[in-house]
């Protein structure tokens, strides 16, 4: 994939304007070959950091999930008096559309979806935490406004004549390392989402036990099994209380 990222970037970005300003194929293949000649003993190192990086970010991952896994066996796992909320929210179709729209279109979609997250989160006291493609996501302090965000989110995106959102949200304790946060909440959360139909914001059981906003209404949607949990969660569909 990196590959083939930098080959379309090279076209695009450095091939095609060269050639617009007047250079031969030729020039522009010797002028290429120079660069990458001096480039890729950067290039190596740049890509064993990013190895290396991914690797110990992964295994803090695993590490966190084992931990709790262990201490919720033997009882010491106990609850956060005001755990913060993770929050996915992913495009639906998004993939589909790429493929039929290409990837000017593609690129373009996620800008627009960065832009209203951004103002969403931010408004109810959350942030992005990293993006993911074809969503993203957020860290907010409070899970009261995670819902409401993802609620909001759930109107605008469409609104911009974006695929509707599908949003997981759960409630908990995370690890920070590095900018980024681990932990059970956050493997949940990405799963609750992974559930979750198109315009579907679905929470926890942990989310609405301590929702305080009236302003919010639950639908207990059932026991559900989600890939890669020990055992099925009650889930619940947040709407506004109109």
């Amino acid at each position: 994939r990196i590959s083939e990222a930098a080959a379309t970037f090279y076209h695009a970005q450095i091939e095609v304007p060269l050639l617009r300003s007047g250079m031969s194929e030729a020039q522009v293949l010797q002028a290429a070959n120079e660069a990458v000649a001096a480039g890729i003993p950067y290039l190596d190192r740049a890509l064993a950091s990013m190895y290396h990086g991914q690797s110990e970010h992964t295994w803090m991952a695993n590490v966190v999930e084992a931990v709790e896994a262990t201490l919720e066996k033997v009882g010491l796992h106990h609850t956060v008096a005001e755990p913060p909320a993770m929050c996915f929210l992913d495009l639906s179709g998004y993939t589909r559309l790429t493929e039929e729209q290409g990837d000017e279109a593609a690129a373009e979609m996620a800008a627009t979806l960065g832009g209203l997250v951004q103002r969403s989160a931010y408004d109810y006291g959350g942030r992005p935490v990293k993006w993911l493609g074809d969503g993203v996501m957020l860290y907010f302090t409070d899970p009261d406004r995670a819902v409401i965000s993802a609620l909001e989110l759930a109107d605008s995106v469409p609104a911009a004549r974006l695929p509707p959102p599908h949003t997981g949200i759960d409630s908990g304790p995370v690890i920070l390392q590095d900018g980024d946060y681990f932990g059970r909440t956050v493997n949940t959360a990405a799963r609750i989402a992974s559930h979750a139909g198109p315009g579907q914001v679905l929470v926890s059981d942990t989310v609405v036990r301590s929702s305080q906003d009236p302003a919010i209404r639950f639908v207990d949607v059932g026991l559900v099994e989600l890939m890669g949990l020990p055992h099925p969660i009650r889930l619940h569909q947040a709407n506004r209380d109109t």
